[in-house]
């Protein structure tokens, strides 16, 4: 089983769903993890961003490209 690790950071559930239906099209194993920690609330998703996206590292680059083309960047 491979180990997974973090690749990008996530900047709103809007983007984690998406990428979510492309990743499961492709049969890409992730994982999307919500920084939400109720006792520093909003503070927190404005320094680290909505949460991130793990994944095992083999497939960094294909998930960068796909984050690359939902996002615009």
């Amino acid at each position: 089983m491979d180990q997974f690790e973090k690749i990008l950071d996530l900047n709103n559930e809007f983007e984690a769903e998406r990428l979510e239906e492309v990743l499961k099209e492709k049969n890409i194993p992730y994982g999307i993890v919500p920084v939400s920690d109720s006792a520093f609330g909003s503070i927190e998703i404005l320094e680290n961003g909505w949460g991130y996206l793990e994944a095992p590292s083999r497939f960094k680059n294909e998930i960068l490209e796909i984050y690359a083309e939902i996002t615009g960047e």
